[in-house]
């Protein structure tokens, strides 16, 4: 099948390694854009959802695994304090709720896309031990 190939797959998983960088990004500046907490659980939930669409969108655990691991990095790298002892995800209620409520959702994310999409998940609901038949 045309774009099933080892080139396709490997462009996928690097584009959602990537959006959930870039939530992650955006989210560190905008996460108190809104009214109270409103916004930063938002960019929350939208972690959570990116993480369960793209093990969907690819079937895999690994689909779900790498948007989480892309907030993941980013968040830790722009919400810890340089040098100078700034940082750009404050300690308010908005910030807590962006880093931590992510960090939940990420994780969750994460582990909803193993706990569907890993090959043991799918050889134990098909009913099959034999990893051939996945292929």
């Amino acid at each position: 099948m045309p774009g099933d190939g080892p080139v396709v797959k490997v462009a996928a998983y690097l584009a959602l390694f990537l959006v959930g960088a870039i939530e992650a990004l955006i989210g560190s500046f905008q996460y108190s854009a809104g009214p109270g907490v409103l916004v930063a659980i938002c960019f929350a939930l939208a972690i959570l959802a990116t993480c369960l669409l793209g093990a969907w969108g690819m079937r895999t655990a690994v689909g779900g695994v790498l948007p989480a691991a892309g907030w993941f990095l980013v968040s830790i790298i722009l919400g810890s304090s340089n040098a100078s002892g700034s940082v750009l995800v404050t300690s308010t209620s908005a910030g807590e709720w962006f880093l931590f409520g992510g960090a939940v959702c990420a994780a969750a994310g994460a582990l909803i896309a193993f706990a569907r999409w890993s090959r043991a998940s799918v050889q134990r609901r098909s009913g099959s031990g034999d990893p051939r038949r996945l292929r």
